[in-house]
């Protein structure tokens, strides 16, 4: 008698994450959550060279797709379970989706957060209606301490992405996408746990397999890279995309990465500014680092996906104020449209007047001047002067500098990385 061949850990995990989980998925949070649009971008397609597609899931609710999976696995509760409760560890957007709907049908939720997390995301969680509860100074600790209430209280643990009904619940997200433009060549997703890329890339290859599904990591976090590669790579660092910042990705959701993303790419810091700044300028809305990481692959790697039809999601826009305005200010530095130059004078009348004429003949606004005698390592007689300015593009401002040189001064210009 033939042995039957045992059941691999990635067969189980397909069993788990079919086409028909995400369509009942689907069916069960239908008009609970938004049916975000997917529009096509003539100007990012012409800057691409691609011809870009955007889902617009930082219109949910809580601006981001977090609650569809959050929402599919509250709805799979038994009676009993949704009496006693759920529970989770996350700082991020899964608290409050997961708070939101626990919310609205009833469920009690309490979520975990580590003691450092930013104020504005528990009063966030917690004004959707989750209980918070500040535990550990890492997530890891949090997580920990989430695990042993979870046990003491008898709740039930949704995980924020490993985990088959939430992964279900993020397909449905690619079931929208390919129901708007069925034509779609590749999908470029974010990838922290997993969860979303998973229920996505089931959806597309399932449906469509000669789709490509190309997964997207933020450099200092590549997590499921060098989980899927077999590398060992370091995860740490202060990135934009914090959404996806995950050092430990879920292991069902590795399975089906494995066994249907066809690449992964790794994008730095400078590209998700970028891709967060043009879909400010030029989409209008509002999307999180995490949110711009499909964009910012296509800007970095223009040549691998010109003339494809690509499907990104946008797929949170939960962001500071303070540092999206900061991302704004950085990018339009790159551009060379604001600037700090630093110019060395010598400390007489009418020094700092002259400079002033070279940037009125070239029509360079000034917004911010700083004048330092004292804590310079020029002779007594010299000063620095740091001005922050203005321009309509690198040529003006490259011509002033040009014209300042031109006459003596010694200028330097303040660059970003």
């Amino acid at each position: 008698m033939t042995a039957k061949p045992a059941t691999t850990a990635s067969e189980n995990a397909r069993d788990a994450l079919t086409l028909d989980h995400i369509r009942e998925a689907a069916a069960r949070i239908d008009g609970a959550v938004v049916k975000t649009p997917m529009m096509h971008s003539q100007t990012l397609s012409n800057i691409t060279g691609a011809n870009i597609w955007l889902k617009f899931e930082n219109l949910q609710f809580t601006a981001a797709y977090k609650e569809r999976g959050a929402l599919n696995a509250l709805l799979q509760l038994t009676p009993e379970q949704r009496k006693r409760g759920v529970i989770a560890a996350s700082a991020g957007n899964h608290s409050q989706g997961l708070s939101y709907h626990g919310t609205r049908l009833g469920v009690p939720v309490t979520i975990v957060m580590p003691r450092t997390t930013p104020t504005v995301k528990v009063m966030q969680t917690e004004q959707v209606g989750g209980n918070v509860v500040l535990e550990g100074e890492t997530f890891d600790e949090a997580y920990a301490h989430a695990l042993r209430l979870e046990l003491e209280r008898e709740l039930t643990f949704v995980h924020p992405f490993d985990d088959p009904h939430v992964a279900a619940g993020q397909g449905t997200v690619g079931l929208e996408m390919l129901e708007a433009q069925p034509e779609l060549d590749c999908m470029v997703i974010p990838i922290g746990g997993g969860g979303l890329i998973s229920g996505v890339a089931t959806v597309a290859k399932t449906m469509r397999p000669e789709i490509e599904i190309v997964g997207v990591q933020a450099a200092l976090f590549p997590s499921m890279y060098a989980k899927v590669k077999g590398l060992d790579m370091a995860c740490g660092g202060d990135t934009l995309a914090e959404g996806i910042a995950v050092k430990a990705p879920g292991e069902f959701t590795s399975q089906i990465v494995e066994d249907l993303v066809d690449d992964i790419e790794l994008v730095e810091e400078k590209a998700l500014e970028k891709a967060v700044s043009l879909l400010l300028q030029i989409e209008k809305t509002v999307v999180e680092g995490a949110g711009a990481a499909g964009l910012a692959a296509v800007l970095q790697n223009p040549e691998r996906f010109k003339g494809k039809n690509i499907g990104l999601v946008l797929c949170g826009g939960n962001i500071d104020t303070r540092l999206l305005a900061n991302v704004l200010l950085r990018d339009l530095a790159r551009q060379g449209r604001l600037a700090r130059l630093r110019i060395t004078l010598q400390d007489r009348p009418g020094a700092l007047f002259k400079v002033m004429r070279e940037f009125d003949n070239h029509n360079i606004n000034i917004i911010e001047i700083y004048h330092q005698r004292i804590f310079t390592t020029l002779p007594a007689k010299g000063l620095v002067t740091d001005i922050e300015c203005e321009a309509r593009d690198r040529d003006q401002l490259e011509a002033l500098v040009k014209a300042l040189k031109s006459k003596g001064y010694s200028v330097e210009l303040a660059e970003l990385n």
